[in-house]
């Protein structure tokens, strides 16, 4: 049964969080968990590393309540962001990279096991190779969007280009993937028969 969420004006919550009251950090949680949860875990694919990273999250928004700007956006944008970007710097992490690159040959042998052997894994092809042979404005939206959690209108923002600059070269890289990946499994067919 899930809990029932505590209904508070935004300016009640921001003055209960700023006084450091416990009761607005427990409305906070209540009433906006579960939502940065799909946000974190839809970044990091991991539900361990999702629940790490939400209490991270957590403890920035406690410390860094000061931060928000109601003139800026709703309190809900502002912790969203705060913990889209805990997200995103965990995967950038060092730490989290080397996590990934050495993840034992069990534990990567009973992924694979689980999702059946019908799925088809473009990393297990080397899907970052095959990006990195991509023009570098397509590239580099490609990352942005894919491999770091990016929306369009963030990478617009983060490269200074429009929004449909950023939209052409999303369907222009799409196209070259998907044209190497024909040729690639047309020459696999022609290497197997």
């Amino acid at each position: 049964m899930s809990k029932r969420k505590t209904v508070i004006s935004e300016d009640s919550l921001v003055a209960l969080l700023r006084n450091k009251d416990q009761r607005g950090f427990s409305i906070l949680y209540d009433n906006y968990s579960t939502a940065l949860y799909g946000v974190i875990h839809k970044i990091v694919h991991s539900e361990e590393v999702a629940a790490d990273v939400m209490q991270d999250s957590f403890v920035k928004i406690w410390k860094n309540i000061d931060g928000y700007t109601q003139s800026k956006g709703t309190l809900f944008t502002w912790i969203l962001n705060v913990a889209r970007n805990t997200a995103i710097d965990r995967i950038r992490s060092q730490e989290y990279q080397n996590s990934q690159r050495n993840q034992d040959l069990d534990s990567t042998i009973n992924l694979i096991d689980s999702q059946g052997s019908s799925q088809f894994d473009v990393d297990a092809i080397g899907l970052g190779k095959v990006v990195e042979k991509l023009k570098p404005e397509h590239r580099q939206v490609i990352d942005l969007l894919y491999f770091k959690g990016y929306t369009q209108e963030e990478v617009s923002k983060e490269y200074g280009i429009p929004l449909g600059t950023v939209k052409t070269r999303v369907k222009s890289a799409i196209n070259h993937l998907r044209d190497y990946f024909v040729s690639f499994s047309l020459m696999l067919l022609a290497w197997l028969i």
